[in-house]
């Protein structure tokens, strides 16, 4: 299994509607795994990482105010993405792990994009 980026809209009960995701986009926040092993991690903590880290014990619900903290958070990770690979290195080659955490932060980044644009969330579950 893998976790999934969304985009949702609260409702006016206060639930969530999730939208559609377009046909050509991948939506993979890693894999389930990556909870803890990455997203967890003391390496994606140490830049002071706060939504990612919540991955580690339940789902993350970036409520739309938040989204611009959350592409600054991304950001922030991009630029120890070295070190963040380093620490987290799974049975992949170094390269290989890099270029995988490099796809997973773009795709948060494009979909916290979407949200800016709608007014909506972010919920990587």
């Amino acid at each position: 299994m893998s976790l999934t980026v969304e985009v949702f809209v609260r409702e006016p009960d206060g639930g969530i509607r999730i939208l559609d995701v377009p046909d050509d986009a991948f939506h993979s926040g890693g894999f389930e795994s990556w909870r803890t092993t990455v997203w967890g991690s003391e390496f994606v903590r140490s830049p002071a990482a706060r939504f990612l880290p919540v991955l580690a014990e339940g789902d993350l619900y970036v409520e739309a105010g938040e989204v611009p903290d959350l592409l600054r958070e991304v950001a922030s990770l991009r630029t120890h993405l070295d070190a963040i690979a380093v620490g987290t290195e799974r049975p992949r080659t170094l390269e290989e792990h890099r270029d995988n955490l490099d796809v997973r932060l773009r795709i948060i980044e494009e979909s916290s994009h979407r949200a800016l644009e709608i007014g909506g969330g972010v919920l990587i579950w």
